[in-house]
């Protein structure tokens, strides 16, 4: 008999977020209202007012956004768990999340509490912020460059491969002047294009390693879980199974390099057929499905999609 086809959750990172998003889920979805509320309670303000009407610009902040998302992507998933109930729910058989995504996936999966993910994160997003202060710093992604080419360009100049998303992209990151040397230098060696991304800082280099300080001190004092899930790790591209290698993950996860074209090709190696984003934006369904062609995948953002998923 031919194997049943598997699915893998995944869940978006910064950069997904809008002003509005998760709107008719806390409309309409008594599960999803909850997550909304937990999160204001959580962190004491209100967070769901700024991400139903913004302002943007505050909704951009860093230490906004990252809870923001993390919040509508925990609050659409419960919004699919109660819609289609235990029959009609997809069943993972491997989850992951893209940087800040990871916390979202981890929860998922019963190795961190809503309340206490949403606490990391926001902290997350503040250190974060203040790391790319202290050093001007920013991200480009580099076209149909090689990534043994990139390294190479990396090494010469003190920039850092920052994110490996799709075939074809390398992103790069690091001080400003090293990243514009880096640029130039990719350019003149072959790369068709190199865009400065809108970014204030250089997410997953070494640029943020007092984020990553302050992050392991906050890390300490969580109790982590097994996940009932195996959830695709950032930094490496393997599966997570146990609580201590949550906690090594997310020690190094900061100032390491996401390994996202890895991760989906190892899911798709192990069989993962069906590709199902939870959150704001449809980017990583749209690397999956350039990953893999022989995938389906789809982004659940809203409940009309929600209703639309049909069991395989």
């Amino acid at each position: 008999m031919p194997e049943t086809p598997k699915t893998a959750f995944l869940f978006p990172g910064q950069g997904a977020q809008v002003v509005g998003m998760g709107a008719d889920a806390y409309e309409a979805s008594a599960a999803a209202r909850a997550v909304f509320e937990e999160a204001d309670a959580a962190l004491g303000n209100d967070l769901s007012s700024i991400i139903m009407h913004g302002p943007a610009d505050l909704l951009l902040r860093t230490e906004n956004a990252q809870p923001a998302i993390f919040c509508v992507s925990i609050a659409l998933l419960r919004a699919m768990e109660e819609r289609l109930g235990p029959e009609a729910m997809a069943q993972a058989s491997f989850m992951a999340g893209h940087s800040l995504g990871e916390y979202s996936a981890l929860v998922a999966v019963g190795a961190l509490d809503f309340a206490t993910g949403l606490r990391l994160v926001q902290k997350r997003g503040e250190l974060m912020q203040v790391a790319a202060d202290m050093t001007p710093s920013s991200l480009v992604a580099l076209l149909g460059i090689e990534l043994e080419a990139a390294l190479a360009v990396c090494e010469e100049t003190g920039a850092q491969v920052s994110n490996v998303n799709n075939p074809g992209q390398v992103v790069i990151g690091g001080p400003l002047g090293p990243l514009e040397r880096a640029k130039e230098l990719a350019l003149e060696r072959g790369a068709r294009r190199a865009m400065s991304l809108d970014v204030n800082g250089a997410f997953h280099t070494e640029v943020m390693r007092p984020a990553q300080s302050g992050m392991d001190t906050v890390l300490q004092e969580v109790d982590f879980q097994s996940p009932s899930v195996p959830v695709v790790g950032n930094t490496t591209a393997l599966p997570i199974t146990t609580a201590g290698e949550i906690r090594d993950e997310l020690a190094k996860q900061l100032c390491t390099c996401v390994w996202w074209q890895r991760s989906m090709e190892y899911m798709t190696s192990q069989g993962v057929t069906r590709f199902i984003e939870i959150g704001p934006g449809n980017v990583l369904s749209g690397i999956a499905k350039r990953v893999s062609k022989d995938t389906q995948a789809v982004s659940v953002g809203d409940l009309d999609a929600i209703m639309n998923l049909r069991v395989s």
